[in-house]
């Protein structure tokens, strides 16, 4: 990764574009509010780029159907 950046809010706002290329490009750019530093805007790992969700059809497999509506098998289940 490369050295890190700062910018203000103005110039966050005035060229965000170009910012966020700049940190697409592996730079983190730290955002700086009237002297504090208030936010980072950095690059998405390529392992966070892959990550995907589960496939929703075999997770519910994975649990037992129940023989009613579910509301009412839990109101069974709390008298």
């Amino acid at each position: 990764m490369r050295h890190m950046k700062q910018v203000n809010v103005r110039r966050l706002h005035e060229q965000t574009g170009a910012i966020v290329d700049l940190a697409a490009r592996g730079n983190v750019v730290t955002v700086v509010k009237r002297g504090r530093p208030v936010a980072e805007l950095r690059p998405i790992s390529t392992d966070e780029q892959a990550k995907t969700l589960p496939d929703r059809a075999a997770l519910l497999a994975k649990y037992p159907q129940l023989p009613c509506d579910s509301g009412r098998f839990l109101e069974q289940d709390r008298s």
